[in-house]
């Protein structure tokens, strides 16, 4: 069993070196409590073994940590948009999906303590690992070091906004409603359907007031509206 007490000793061991040293690097954070972080990569089938702590405790202020830190940042990353649209891309950014495919671009399985050959899902494991660690930078350097840490190193190197922005933007949705502010009537024709062997692919115009704008394919009406309505918002400046 790893002592919880093991930050008191002067010369660090090889196992807290090498925690050090993954957070470091992975998180852009020097952990000064290394305890906290071997509790943060502890998975419960190894705790109920060893009697030590899990990380289901830090998991579960981690979550609420990396809510509002990530709420703050699209809070000023986007100042014109309303409530409902900031809720849907925070949804994206904290779900399960999402935080697994960061923990496992930073080979968070690398460090993480479990029992061998039980059937659990990695994946799984590592997303509440990332959610235990922000739990534990949050305990060891406060609100401001799980700022940073998301803000200047994980963001950056982990996350594609950009990409998960477009995968959850209405651009039909959101021409519709620019359409309506400036009283404009919107339309959309489909060109060509056209059978490409097993599949279909439509070829959509939008209109704004009878006046052509973006064109957009996709392999039913609605993609091809979506990226259609894509074009014209780019076309208009809005996007």
């Amino acid at each position: 069993m790893l002592s919880r007490f093991l930050f008191f000793r002067g010369k660090r061991s090889k196992d807290e070196l090498q925690i050090i040293r993954f957070i470091l690097k992975r998180f852009g954070y020097r952990p000064r409590k290394v305890h906290y972080f071997f509790e943060a990569v502890t998975h419960k089938s190894l705790s109920n073994n060893n009697s030590e702590s899990s990380n289901e405790r830090l998991e579960f202020l981690g979550d609420a940590i990396l809510d509002a830190v990530i709420a703050e940042y699209l809070y000023n990353r986007f100042p014109n948009e309303d409530e409902g649209y900031l809720t849907k891309i925070k949804s994206k950014l904290v779900s399960r999906k999402t935080l697994s495919s960061i923990a496992e671009d930073m080979e968070l399985r690398e460090i993480i303590r479990y029992q061998k050959g039980r059937s659990i899902n990695l994946n799984t494991l590592e997303g509440n690992a990332f959610e235990a660690i922000m739990g534990a930078i949050y305990l060891d350097g406060g609100f401001h070091a799980v700022k940073k840490t998301i803000n200047h190193h994980v963001f950056r190197k982990y996350v594609d906004l950009n990409r998960l922005l477009e995968e959850e933007i209405d651009f039909k949705s959101k021409l519709f409603i620019w359409s309506q502010k400036k009283q404009l009537k919107l339309e959309f024709e489909v060109l060509t359907e056209e059978n490409l062997g097993g599949s279909w692919e439509y070829l959509v115009q939008a209109k704004v007031n009878s006046v052509n704008y973006g064109q957009g394919k996709g392999t039913s009406k609605k993609m091809a509206e979506q990226a259609a309505s894509k074009e014209t918002l780019e076309l208009m400046g809005e996007i």
